[in-house]
């Protein structure tokens, strides 16, 4: 049972074919909200659009391939949505994999491609939905970004850098937004399970080919230094974004949930 209820609402999350994205929808529709979610990967999209046609049956949903960084094809979506589900109420801001480099080894193109995604995979969506967010009575925008936003790391310094810029913008989108009745805030990512750990954890060496799943990222926590010692699961992000998209949090915006297991640093 899901902890609120939102039936007769409409949400958009972007990059929702896999991972958080998904256990975001599945969130989402366990409350009874309607959903659209998008990706660039048809086959993957499809995959996850019948599993969750298939987990709730009669559930308002509408999957469509389209590349956030293209505003055509973004506008195409939003279209899409209106026409199919009614106008959104809530968007939700989630797409894009970090880039391991660092300031030696990042070429000008590496930092054009990272700036571009973290700004625009946002800006985007954000202007697509605007329209339909200012009709809405209770409207919000959820920005997943990550703890380097506040905590780079050097070897992650492009990725690092445009995190920083979206933390920021999301302060200013919702003080352009307060007088719409639109809140934005945000959550920051430490570790969590997804494709790209596992697929870490598929090319490790032969001499940690003995480690299981649990022991290499039970390992990997310690490493680096997260105190509740293991990764986070998609869904605990989720539960978090759920909880700033919803009435939940109605009096919260411009604000930032820490998701990252005691990995944050920061004041």
């Amino acid at each position: 049972m899901s902890m609120i209820e939102l039936g007769g609402k409409v949400a958009v999350v972007t990059g929702g074919s896999s991972g958080i994205g998904l256990a975001t929808v599945e969130l989402l529709l366990e409350a009874g909200a309607a959903v659209a979610l998008c990706g660039r990967d048809a086959d993957r999209l499809a995959t996850a659009e019948a599993q969750l046609r298939d987990a709730h049956p009669g559930c308002r949903l509408h999957a469509a391939t389209c590349d956030v960084l293209q505003p055509e094809q973004v506008r195409a979506f939003a279209a899409e949505v209106e026409a199919n589900l009614g106008p959104a109420d809530m968007l939700i801001n989630n797409a894009g994999q970090g880039r391991v480099s660092t300031f030696a080894d990042t070429e000008d193109q590496a930092w054009l491609e990272e700036l571009q995604l973290k700004f625009f995979s946002v800006i985007h969506a954000t202007r697509a939905f605007l329209p339909q967010l200012e009709r809405s009575p209770s409207a919000s925008i959820v920005c997943v970004n990550s703890l380097l936003a506040v905590q780079p790391e050097p070897h992650m310094v492009a990725t690092s850098a445009a995190r920083a810029g979206v933390h920021n913008l999301v302060r200013s989108l919702a003080t352009e937004f307060a007088p719409k009745g639109i809140r934005v805030n945000g959550i920051l990512l430490g570790l969590v399970e997804s494709g790209q750990w596992r697929r870490r954890f598929e090319a490790r060496p032969e001499a940690d080919r003995h480690l299981d799943w649990a022991a290499w990222t039970a390992r990997l926590a310690q490493q680096k230094h997260i105190q509740l010692g293991r990764l986070g699961l998609p869904q605990e992000a989720a539960r978090a974004i759920l909880f700033l998209a919803s009435p939940l949090s109605s009096y919260t915006t411009g604000s930032h949930i820490d998701v990252s297991g005691g990995l944050s640093r920061h004041a």
